[in-house]
């Protein structure tokens, strides 16, 4: 097999520089576990950004793959296939809506929800021709097509990548005042991520997830949820939104969506708000593909269940108590929702990428987001012991001296 550096070295001279990896290629994958091409085995804290919440090659997802490859892989929309229909009625009926738009990206997921916002505020709410307005939040991180950059705070995901789309109005992440405040009669949507992933593990304040509904219900707007990473039992919940009982009108899936197998994102929505489409006006060659679908299926029966949710509950307080015990001169803050945590370094700590970096050589992978966070997102099939040997690993990288 071909070395690692071989890999890395090919891939650097002939790949786009858009991502900055750590130097490792992996070629297996089980369970919480992955292997380079060395055989070197690796605990995988970051679950490709919680697309892998059910580990590497789960069985039962494995099976829906093969069984379904064996029979048929796409057919386009022009026609219908046997597995469309009853993934859109059982993600529908997970999410307590009426109805699915597949297609197969996180980024195409938030797209949709952005046009048909749009769509609807002139068609339902009576917002003049092109004068729809959006509300999002600082630190978001929807995905990266130029309208989204568009509303992005992060300067090196916008620079030289404009002009860009009009009618976004960014407020303060967790701000309810600050919300309220920036609606106007064009306002049709307020697009949220119920916890900020890429922005560290962002937990907004009690009752501000309650408040945005009520706003929207005030001022006829849409609530619109990206639970592209949060979603699909990462928080202890099915959806990020059910910790405060809160409902939205659309929610946006992906990433956990697709089994860690295929690309899978949907819009989900009552029919008040999906029937703005008609026939030509959005959609994709590969969205709800026959084999995608058969995989978003099975996702669904296994959250269907609730044991994933409960896992990554009880598998989050495992990981709360374990990291408080890191030594707080290096810790500023520890934010656990579920499953799932950003640690934020203190300044006496080596940068995160660097932390991250001794984690991987000590056969722990992780990710550094903002130079100053470690990510942690594991698989939910991880088990406790797993977890304490990853946090002992972390306490080791953060104690390193600089030689």
């Amino acid at each position: 097999m071909t070395s690692s550096a071989d890999l890395i070295k090919l891939e650097d001279q002939h790949g786009a520089h858009n991502y900055h990896p750590l130097p490792i290629a992996l070629a297996e994958g089980e369970g919480a576990w992955v292997t380079d091409t060395e055989g070197n085995r690796y605990l995988d804290l970051l679950s490709a950004y919680s697309a892998m919440n059910f580990g590497h090659r789960h069985p039962r997802l494995v099976e829906a793959t093969h069984k379904q490859v064996d029979r048929l892989t796409l057919t386009s929309r022009a026609f219908h296939n046997d597995q469309l229909g009853p993934f859109a009625a059982e993600l529908a009926a997970l999410a307590g809506m009426d109805s699915v738009l597949p297609m197969n990206t996180g980024a195409e997921a938030v797209e949709t929800g952005i046009k048909t916002a749009r769509k609807w505020g002139y068609q339902r709410k009576g917002v003049a021709a092109d004068q729809a307005r959006i509300i999002v939040f600082d630190g978001n991180f929807h995905g990266r097509t130029t309208t989204i950059v568009g509303f992005s705070t992060d300067d090196n995901a916008r620079q030289d990548f404009g002009p860009f789309a009009p009618g976004f109005d960014i407020v303060p992440y967790g701000d309810a005042q600050a919300l309220e405040a920036a609606i106007t009669e064009n306002t049709v949507a307020v697009l949220f991520e119920p916890i900020q992933g890429e922005g560290g593990v962002v937990i907004p304040p009690a009752g501000w997830l309650e408040r945005i509904r009520q706003l929207c219900d005030e001022h006829n707007m849409l609530m619109i949820a990206d639970e592209i990473q949060s979603g699909l039992g990462r928080t202890g919940y099915t959806f990020a939104c059910e910790r405060e009982g809160v409902r939205p009108d659309v929610y946006l899936l992906g990433k956990a969506l697709g089994g860690g197998i295929m690309p899978l994102s949907a819009m989900v929505a009552d029919r008040a708000v999906m029937d703005v489409f008609s026939p030509g006006q959005h959609g994709s060659t590969f969205g709800g593909n026959p084999l995608s679908a058969a995989i978003g299926r099975e996702v669904v029966a296994m959250l269907s269940s609730g044991e994933w949710q409960q896992r990554s509950l009880d598998l989050g307080k495992h990981l709360s108590n374990a990291l408080s015990q890191i030594d707080p001169n290096l810790i500023k803050e520890i934010r656990v929702c579920g499953l799932w945590a950003g640690v934020e370094l203190s300044e006496a700590a080596p940068p995160a990428r660097e932390v991250c970096e001794r984690m991987a050589k000590a056969g722990v992978l992780c990710k550094e987001t903002h130079s100053t966070t470690i990510r942690i997102a594991p698989p939910l099939v991880i088990t406790p012991e797993e977890l304490d040997h990853a946090v002992d690993v972390l306490k080791e990288a953060l104690s390193q001296l600089e030689v």
